[in-house]
């Protein structure tokens, strides 16, 4: 009955948290910096992350095709691959691990300190300015960063690729973009909006609701990242199969 109940507490919270997004007054001073904290900071982990990946699929599609002879087709199978799936889900699941345990320790030591209350002293409004602020700059990074681990994807398979058989750059760019379509692109990056909004209502909730002192902090921080995770994924199995529904082909 708890986690019931804790579940329909979040999803008063991040409801509530969707329609303040679009009321004004708009925090945009504090939406652009957290923008360049969450998002920005975040580059170099998805840009590495990205073409590690896109190394070791290549490696790994290469050992399964040649079986068949069809290392032609290895471009092509992997730009598919990271566009519709690998992508999303792996930079989704990056940043619920480095955005979520930030939001949930910075807002659960704001809490048990009491600057949440410090701030509706003053008249502040600390859930919009607090947490409306970071949900609208993680639905908006979080496309961002998720097709810049698509292009570093590629950029490491191509350095696979060329490593081995020495194909042009043009060349296997021209082969990995031949079957991927704009009902592949558009679709799989909008679902990130959705993971963004997962991580930062979590993330935020268990920092409101922190509880303890430090040791309160620490667990939601842990919490911030195992149920963003967890939300993201199954949010996942959803989307697909809607993407599936709408763009059947």
């Amino acid at each position: 009955m708890r986690l019931l109940a804790a579940a329909g507490d979040w999803a008063i919270f991040a409801a509530r948290a969707i329609r303040d997004a679009v009321r004004p007054p708009y925090e945009v001073h504090e939406t652009a910096r957290h923008l360049f904290e969450l998002g920005y900071r975040s580059v170099p982990l998805i840009a590495a992350s990205g073409f590690a990946v896109g190394v070791v699929m290549s490696m790994h599609t290469r050992s399964s095709l040649a079986r068949f002879g069809a290392e032609a087709l290895i471009p092509a199978g992997l730009g598919i691959a990271l566009v519709r799936e690998t992508g999303p889900l792996t930079a989704g699941l990056l940043l619920a691990g480095r955005i979520g345990a930030g939001i949930g320790a910075e807002l659960g030591a704001m809490k048990v300190s009491e600057q949440i209350d410090a701030l509706e002293a003053l008249a502040v409004d600390s859930f919009k300015f607090l947490v409306v602020t970071r949900v609208v700059a993680c639905a908006i990074a979080l496309p961002i960063l998720t097709t810049l681990m698509n292009v570093t994807g590629m950029l490491g398979g191509y350095a696979a690729e060329h490593a081995i058989t020495g194909v042009p750059l043009g060349t296997y760019f021209e082969q990995a973009f031949s079957l991927v379509q704009f009902s592949d692109l558009i679709p799989a990056t909008l679902k990130t909006v959705v993971f963004g909004i997962l991580i930062a209502t979590v993330s935020s909730y268990l920092g409101f609701n922190a509880q303890g002192g430090t040791q309160g902090v620490g667990l939601a921080s842990t919490r911030s990242v195992v149920l963003s995770s967890l939300a993201l994924i199954v949010a996942n199995v959803v989307l697909v199969r809607l993407i599936f529904f709408f763009y059947p082909a």
